[in-house]
């Protein structure tokens, strides 16, 4: 397998000015469950879990687990729930160990690790206060226009801003809920590809102005599936969009030898056609002039054409990119 996750999730600590926490575990095997296999069951990422119920999450012990992960040259994902901190050298992953004023791991210390790693992408989902930390330059920790410093292949997703704490609800992280929603079709595309982009893309509208703002921040020279659902539409179909459209702009004319209930003049092959444009239109790739249903577009002898979504697509099956 060439993918390989690092989940940690940190209920309980050691000193007593740390306050233990409830959702971590619960966020850290939820994550596991959606990140270890695609939809169809394919397995996807190799996931190691450790979550202070089973484990001693010392900063030595991640520390440890963090330089294994970033030692691996395929695709890696780091997932911490747990608590933060910020202090004034910068943010901090808080460890099982951790105590006021010496919390854990440096965040700019994972960050050296991922940058100096031979991994072909690197993904970093961190959900803990003051996250949105992680990546940036130290001297502009916590700043209105903080600066980021990531190698090419690697991507940040973090629950709150520089300066902002995280929130559990219900015995759950409210960004890793939204996550894992996203993981498991929310965030998908009709190919049913989840992608990081999408997923920030998910969790960001779904959390208003005053709720807390996750953040992205990405380097990466493209946009890789971190887990693929079940697709709206089979690749097949799309790729059979130009045969029906020989240009984005085409219009397809229709006729009522189109609809099979027309027994008098249907035509086998217009009827498949016509079959393949309903599951185009109900996945957002073609409309017709009046919005009404297909089966009138056909009696009435009028055309569909692409929407811009449909145009996307078109360009891919055109380019031979699917």
């Amino acid at each position: 397998m060439s993918r390989r996750a690092l989940i940690v999730g940190i209920n309980h600590y050691d000193h007593a000015g740390v306050n233990n926490l409830s959702g971590c575990i619960p966020d850290a095997n939820a994550m596991r469950e959606v990140l270890g296999r695609h939809e169809d069951n394919r397995p996807n990422y190799d996931c190691l879990i450790l979550t202070s119920n089973t484990s001693r999450i010392t900063r030595v012990n991640l520390r440890s687990a963090l330089v294994e992960l970033f030692a691996f040259d395929g695709d890696v994902l780091f997932y911490f729930s747990g608590h933060g901190s910020l202090e004034e050298t910068g943010g901090y992953l808080v460890s099982q160990d951790g105590e006021p004023g010496d919390p854990g791991i440096h965040m700019d210390e994972i960050i050296r690790l991922a940058n100096g790693s031979r991994a072909r992408s690197v993904l970093i989902i961190i959900d803990c206060c003051f996250s949105g930390n992680m990546g940036n330059v130290s001297t502009n920790q916590g700043g209105q226009h903080a600066q980021a410093q990531l190698r090419e292949g690697m991507t940040i997703l973090a629950a709150s801003r520089p300066s902002e704490p995280s929130m559990e609800v219900g015995g759950q992280g409210v960004f890793t809920e939204l996550v894992v929603g996203a993981l498991k079709g929310g965030a998908a595309n009709v190919r049913g590809r989840v992608s990081a982009a999408s997923i920030y893309g998910y969790v960001e509208a779904a959390l208003g102005a005053w709720d807390q703002r996750p953040i992205y921040k990405s380097h990466a020279k493209q946009l890789d599936s971190v887990r693929e659902c079940e697709p709206l539409i089979l690749d097949d179909l799309l790729r059979k969009i130009p045969e029906f459209f020989p240009t984005s702009d085409h219009v397809h004319l229709l006729d009522p030898t189109f609809e099979e209930q027309n027994v008098h003049c249907a035509k086998p092959e217009n009827v498949a056609i016509f079959k393949i444009f309903k599951q185009y239109q109900i996945v957002g790739l073609l409309k017709n002039r009046s919005g009404r249903d297909l089966y009138w577009t056909a009696e009435q002898s009028g055309g569909v054409y692409l929407t811009p979504l449909g145009e996307f697509y078109w360009r891919l099956a055109s380019g031979g990119r699917i």
